[in-house]
């Protein structure tokens, strides 16, 4: 799915009984991934296929962590220990704060040059413009 709102994500997780990754989590889980074998760019114009990338998993086996759509947080977008912001202070350090829920993983249209297991997008909960999507999770 994509253009898909936070709300509409939480919504959906809760619902099949499970819950929004935090980005601590995400950030977890698509550690080893490869911008260089992902959806970005705007190559396909478009989603890949699940599966499209399935021979170049994250360390953790988890896949297409990054392109296709950013993937909404359960984490409200904030500074926590070590965070830098990137590419300039004012990109996202004005907007910290409750209001703005933590995206992550690029989208097809993302910039590969941009994107890393580690960049921060955000935005208002009940946005839905972004090609956003979700991925859920659940307490082990």
């Amino acid at each position: 799915m994509v253009h898909v709102s936070w709300r509409e994500a939480d919504a959906f997780a809760r619902w099949a009984g499970k819950r929004l990754p935090t980005e601590q989590e995400w950030e977890a889980a698509a550690q080893g991934a490869d911008r260089e074998r992902a959806n970005l760019d705007q190559l396909s114009f478009g989603c890949a296929g699940a599966g499209a990338y399935g021979d170049a998993p994250s360390d953790c086996g988890a896949v297409q962590m990054l392109g296709d759509v950013w993937e909404w947080t359960s984490s409200d977008f904030a500074a926590y220990p070590g965070f830098r912001a990137f590419p300039y202070r004012e990109y996202s350090e004005v907007f910290f704060g409750d209001a703005y829920k933590v995206l992550r993983g690029g989208s097809w249209a993302t910039r590969r040059n941009a994107i890393r297991t580690s960049f921060r997008n955000w935005d208002l909960p009940e946005r839905r413009q972004l090609f956003a999507g979700f991925r859920c999770g659940r307490n082990a």
